[in-house]
């Protein structure tokens, strides 16, 4: 095949403490990213410094020039360039020679060549015109052409730059956001009432978690914080931004298949996972001996589920925080605990027990707080083989579902680190209450499992099922979950298990019987 002709592009290269500041190539590409000729003449002055000769910045090359020698190289340079800098050269001449033009109240000249003042910031080059016209472009698309790809491309090159600690991140995340929160569809979505596409929100989400990374950075300044901050609430107090649960109108999807039900979700996910095995990297610059950077992220992943947080108010924030809790949950399953984090396991369960209003698992919480079901059944078969007190202690502190609860629980309020239930006759609109009920079985269902054959357990389990959950299907459920376990055929019937079997079974018929309507 015959090939395109070669053709010749002048590049020009600006560097600042080992950072390309500024490029421009006659080639004419229009792209975000550096053309392949600005890459290869990069390559080639990393591969071959002694081959590119490294100049003075021209005002010392000017310097040292006489008249006739400065006079010549003016000249020499209108005349190769006479096209392009005589009408700009002819203006310079005209005002140096008048004594009251506004070049000569200047002392001294620029020197483009010379580079920055050593307290002037340097950073990465950054066509910021052409971040904010591709952009504009990919989201005029609406998901067609690939544009997703290419914005989840831009969002991955963010990530690529906050990793590196290239004070350009922000910089581009800002101009990213800025043509999302330019978007004509903000406007039509809202005045017509209806919800923006699924993959839309997903790209806002893409863009909050971005802006979590930068603004949680420890390596920034304050002052950049502070920016950072009013940007934020700037885009914030706009009209058309967008609900954190997308959705304006009153269309609300159905949430059937939107969450993984049952026990096996995660795998009162995880198979699809290619297996992979951690290990524990010394972190040398932390104060206690034995951690790693295993051990540091299992504690952190820990403390951060088992924080008390107040459930969001609108259904696509409520499913993300199921999707995004099982998902870590899911992650975590991945390694396989040893010695050291099984300690880790046991110092965050006695801290979230003894919390205070950071914890969800503390003696006393907010009524709307989220539950922690499905966190506590991961707990709960992690530390029932190493210590099987604390792991029934921590399962049946997570049981309560104070939404569905008329009165606010008891508790000693005295304390003050403690929140105490408020609002007892408001029912919020809670759209995954259903999903969370199921959690709440699963986990009722894995604890009666585990006490097979221990009396004094099965009995607190019992009672904590019928103290804490309201929904006669879930219950009618555990009993029959509760009669298939005491039954199994490779042992005796275990009679305590079928005692609460019965329990459960009656609990069931009387709350159907109560919730009919009576005859007259």
């Amino acid at each position: 095949m015959q090939s395109e002709p070669e053709t010749v592009c002048s590049v020009a290269i600006s560097f600042d403490r080992c950072k390309i500041t500024s490029v421009t190539c006659s080639c004419g590409n229009k792209d975000i990213f550096y053309c392949a000729h600005v890459v290869a003449l990069s390559l080639y002055r990393i591969r071959k410094p002694d081959q590119v000769k490294l100049h003075l910045p021209i005002s010392e090359t000017l310097f040292q020039m006489n008249r006739d020698q400065l006079q010549k190289f003016v000249q020499y340079l209108i005349t190769v360039h006479h096209t392009e800098v005589l009408p700009t050269a002819q203006k310079l001449a005209d005002e140096i020679l008048s004594q009251n033009s506004e070049i000569n109240q200047v002392h001294g000249a620029p020197d483009p060549t010379a580079g920055a003042s050593i307290d002037d910031e340097n950073c990465w080059h950054l066509d910021e015109e052409q971040v904010q016209e591709q952009v504009k472009l990919f989201l005029s698309q609406g998901g067609y052409h690939g544009s997703g790809k290419q914005l989840n491309l831009l969002f991955a090159k963010v990530r690529e730059m906050l990793k590196m600690r290239d004070s350009n991140g922000a910089r581009m995340l800002t101009l990213i956001t800025e043509q999302f929160m330019a978007d004509p569809r903000l406007s039509l979505w809202r005045q017509q009432g209806t919800t923006m596409t699924d993959k839309y929100r997903q790209l806002w989400d893409e863009l909050g978690a971005l802006w979590m990374c930068i603004v949680l950075n420890p390596h920034c300044k304050l002052e950049q914080k502070s920016s950072w901050l009013k940007q934020l609430k700037k885009w914030n107090s706009v009209d058309v931004c967008p609900w954190e649960d997308g959705n304006h109108g009153n269309e609300l999807p159905n949430l059937t298949n939107a969450l993984p039900q049952g026990a096996n979700a995660n795998q009162e996910n995880l198979g699809q996972c290619k297996s992979l095995e951690y290990q524990h990297l010394p972190a040398h610059k932390f104060l206690e001996e034995g951690e790693s950077y295993l051990t540091l992220a299992v504690e952190v992943a820990l403390i951060g589920l088992g924080q008390q947080r107040i459930m969001p108010d609108g259904l696509y924030a409520q499913e993300k925080v199921c999707r995004n809790e099982e998902q870590l949950i899911s992650k975590l399953q991945e390694i396989e605990l040893d010695d050291t984090l099984v300690k880790i396991f046991r110092k965050q369960a006695v801290f979230l027990l003894e919390g205070g209003p950071y914890s969800g698992l503390g003696e006393v919480i907010h009524r709307e707080s989220v539950p922690m079901h499905t966190f506590a059944k991961y707990l709960f078969t992690s530390l029932l083989p190493h210590d099987a007190e604390l792991a029934y202690k921590t399962a049946l502190r997570a049981m309560r579902l104070l939404v569905l609860e008329s009165t606010a629980p008891s508790g000693d309020l005295s304390r003050p680190h403690h929140i105490a239930s408020v609002v007892p006759n408001r029912y919020p609109r809670w759209f995954t209450l259903s999903h969370i009920e199921s959690q709440q079985c699963e986990l009722a269902s894995t604890m009666l499992t585990a006490a097979k054959g221990d009396v004094r357990r099965l009995e607190t389990v019992l009672e904590s099922i019928q103290k804490n959950i309201h929904s006669s299907s879930h219950i009618f459920k555990l009993a029959q979950d509760a009669f298939k376990i005491a039954t199994l055929m490779d042992s005796l019937p275990d009679i305590t298990l079928l005692k609460v079997s019965l329990e459960l079974g009656l609990q069931t018929m009387l709350t159907t019987a109560l919730s009919l309507p009576s005859k007259s």
